[in-house]
């Protein structure tokens, strides 16, 4: 791809590392910049500019955050004996958006693979089992995708969590979703629906 500006060149380049745009997509979101009101342009880059150097982690849960506390740890309103474990903040971004969960969370920041090198002391595994005593946590929910990883990652933290006799171990449902056709679902899907079963009310 040959560009008229060296300058042009370097912002395609650059664009077209982001996850998912390639490098006609970086070069219509260049040259749109370009056209822009340079106030909106500028805007743009110190807003992620701010994001990248100023955003921190959240001390307790590991979230994303503006402070030291996450806006979800600081809220009195949530039901604090109540952690969801999640593997990245995406995940809590996720429950969010369902708003259908009022407790906190816990950010692992990976899930464990040995292919990959991450061995539980790579999360922050130690830092929930920590916390667990210091707090007045009564469940701890494992919203781990279930993959081979986050099987082993779950199951790698019922045996640490087991050691807490009076917290109680939930993992969330899996099944077959809304909206969804049998005939598509995969066998260990369609089977854990079957196990996992509930009672309808009379």
């Amino acid at each position: 791809m040959e560009f008229p500006s060296k300058l042009i060149e370097n912002a395609v380049a650059e664009l077209s590392k982001l996850p998912g745009i390639g490098r006609k997509t970086a070069l219509r979101l260049a040259l749109h910049l370009l056209k822009a009101e340079s106030d909106s342009t500028a805007s743009l880059a110190e807003a992620l500019a701010k994001m990248r150097f100023e955003i921190t982690y959240c001390h307790t849960c590991h979230n994303i955050a503006d402070t030291q506390e996450c806006s979800i740890c600081a809220n009195k309103l949530r039901d604090h004996a109540m952690v969801c474990v999640v593997s990245d903040i995406r995940d809590v971004i996720a429950i969010e958006n369902t708003s259908q969960y009022q407790g906190v969370y816990h950010v692992l920041g990976g899930v464990i693979s040995p292919i990959e090198g991450i061995g539980p002391s790579d999360l922050q595994i130690d830092s929930l089992l920590k916390r667990i005593p210091e707090s007045e946590i009564k469940e701890v929910i494992l919203a781990i995708s279930p993959t081979m990883e986050g099987d082993t990652t779950a199951f790698y933290l019922t045996r640490k969590l087991r050691e807490f006799p009076d917290v109680h171990i939930s993992t969330i449902a899996r099944g077959i979703p809304v909206g969804g056709e049998l005939e598509y679902a995969d066998e260990i899907t369609l089977g854990r629906s079957i196990v996992e079963r509930q009672r309808q009310a009379r």
